[in-house]
């Protein structure tokens, strides 16, 4: 059997195939699941690392703490030696949140008294200061992300965002406290916890430094909980176990590429702006259109079909006043008219020399990959950071690259329709 020596699961796609680029890039075989896999793994004598993607971000929480403790039993049984759980490194800002109760209950199966609370990511501007979530400097709570439709963000406190979701207190390690020698470290958190069954911990992170720091500390931990910031120094960390290096397979793919956004995020909107201000063939989704016969998907795949381009740009994202308007209809409406037409529009392509599809947004990429019914991914190279290109099992002619919606350059989407371009230097 493969020796999985770190099994991570992710709340949404996107945020899954954003952790598994981080143990791709430093030489480790990954491989990503769309969901708890139905069978088990075939022996290997190879170390891996395994992301399983699952839904659970906006899940109703008694399901998505289920699926998640179901990944682990799989993980478990298939060799994991550590689990991690991966969240969105702008955390989960409601009180009704997921990330509190499947910490929670995952501590308690399998009896660990602590675990780390790590959302930053500091190259793409995710740092945490004295235990505040910061997104390029600013507070999370003042940033555009208050304004969020699905989780708007209330406060930058993670210790105050765990309180209404969390049953167990946490304990701050802020950058003066990790300068401090590790036997130190490990003493005050004794002392926190002699009286406590459970608790959690949020180190500061806000310089790369810090990751090494980290590790060092919690990186033997069996469970541990985060964004993907600590991924790569957790990577090297166990480089030396790894006994094989697998073939990488190429990110580059001969057919036409479609760019699918449906995330409201400030950086897809100046994506998708970049796109359009270079002349790239584009056609918006206008879902009040869709509702009334307007516009409906078979419009939207003939304009794509007919185009000459070697790509296309297909988007539903707007800003905030807009997705407001529209989602007065009814938000759970709005949003799966929209995935429904993205997920045929992506199936279309697939099936007409189509092979190169790119998708900005956790919800659209879960769409996406679901209608295509791939289930299971080669993690290659990296578009920007955190955001690979992935080859399917099933299909090993087909490319995608699913990017979340805060995520990537401004000229991302031209990035992306380059670097998986057959015959090009990118």
């Amino acid at each position: 059997m493969s020796k999985i020596i770190i099994g991570c699961v992710g709340d949404d796609f996107s945020g899954s195939s954003d952790a598994a680029s981080f143990f791709a890039k430093e030489g480790i075989k990954t491989l990503l699941f769309n969901g708890t896999p139905m069978y088990d793994l075939q022996d290997s004598d190879e170390n891996i690392a395994v992301v399983i993607a699952l839904k659970t971000r906006t899940q109703e929480t008694s399901k998505a703490v289920e699926d998640t403790l179901e990944a682990f039993e799989w993980l478990k049984r298939n060799g994991a030696d550590q689990l991690f759980i991966k969240y969105c490194s702008t955390f989960d800002s409601t009180k009704e949140g997921n990330i509190g109760p499947i910490v929670d209950s995952a501590l308690e199966k399998y009896n660990v008294k602590y675990t780390i609370l790590c959302p930053a990511l500091p190259v793409n501007g995710r740092t945490v200061t004295n235990g505040h979530l910061y997104v390029n400097g600013i507070p999370l709570h003042e940033t555009h992300m208050k304004d969020h439709p699905l989780t708007p963000m209330w406060d930058s406190d993670i210790s105050k965002l765990m309180e209404p979701q969390g049953k167990y207190p946490s304990l701050k390690l802020n950058y003066e406290i990790l300068e401090l020698s590790k036997e130190t470290i490990l003493g005050a958190i004794e002392d926190f916890g002699q009286d406590k069954e459970h608790f959690y911990i949020i180190p500061d992170y806000s310089e790369e430094k810090h990751a090494a720091k980290i590790v060092d500390i919690f990186g033997d931990l069996q469970l541990l909980t985060g964004g993907s910031g600590l991924m790569t120094e957790l990577s090297r960390k166990y480089k030396n176990s790894i006994k094989t290096k697998s073939q990488a397979m190429t990110s580059l793919s001969e057919g036409k590429a479609i760019v699918l956004a449906g995330s409201c995020s400030k950086a897809t909107l100046e994506q998708i702006e970049d796109f359009k201000s270079r002349n790239g063939k584009y056609i918006k989704i206008d879902p009040m259109a869709l509702l009334d016969g307007s516009q409906t998907k078979e419009d939207i795949w003939e304009y794509i079909e007919l185009a000459e381009e070697d790509a296309v740009l297909v988007y539903s994202s707007d800003n905030p006043e807009s997705v407001r308007a529209a989602q007065k209809v009814g938000s759970h409406i709005v949003s799966e008219l929209l995935e429904q037409t993205t997920a045929y529009l992506a199936k279309k392509a697939s099936e007409n020399g189509f092979s190169r599809i790119i998708v900005a947004g956790g919800e659209t990429s879960g769409a996406v990959t679901k209608i295509l019914g791939y289930d299971s991914y080669f993690v290659g190279d990296s578009i920007a950071p955190g955001v690979p290109v992935m080859i399917p099992l099933k299909n090993k002619s087909m490319r995608l690259v699913l990017k979340s919606g805060n995520f990537g350059q401004k000229d991302f989407f031209i990035r992306a329709i380059n670097r998986t371009k057959e015959n090009t230097n990118g």
